[in-house]
């Protein structure tokens, strides 16, 4: 039961904060609770983090498909200081994707600060909520930082 309220509280504050995704998700998730079909959950909990990097690799790949994005624009990234630095920008981003994942794994009970750090983001700060992975790799980033200079954390 104390899922369902904060399924609930986690629906309020979606709204509250315009966050069409963490509302969403939450009704999803309440709806499959009061159908009975949390039997899916471990499945959705297993390959949900693959199918959303799966639609969001395809929503950003979509401009190349479309031709939006030509084989120039593609060279321009590598002769350009803007196309040079968001091609760094992309490794970082993807390297503490990475460590954030590893995160995850070896701390999953951290996702609890993940999302409500998410949500006081789109609230307070009109943030988009793009994804755990970032907000994990950051946090990775943050505790190797906090460990190297407070070596009992």
């Amino acid at each position: 039961m104390s899922g369902n309220i904060l399924l609930v509280i986690l629906i309020i504050i979606g709204m509250v904060g315009r966050s069409n995704i963490i509302t969403t998700a939450a009704c999803t998730l309440l709806i499959f609770k009061l159908l009975s079909l949390d039997r899916y959950f471990p499945s959705l909990e297993r390959r949900g983090l693959e199918l959303g990097l799966l639609f969001l690799t395809i929503g950003v790949l979509v401009p190349f498909a479309s031709e939006k994005i030509t084989i120039r624009d593609v060279l321009a990234v590598f002769t350009s200081w803007p196309g040079i630095i968001a091609l760094t920008g992309g490794a970082i981003a993807t390297y503490m994707n990475g460590k954030g994942l590893e995160l995850l794994k070896i701390d999953p009970q951290i996702i609890a600060g993940l999302v409500l750090g998410s949500i006081l983001g789109v609230v307070f700060m009109r943030g988009i909520p793009v994804g755990p992975l970032m907000a994990a790799g950051i946090t990775a980033i943050i505790l190797k930082i906090v460990q190297f200079f407070f070596k009992s954390v």
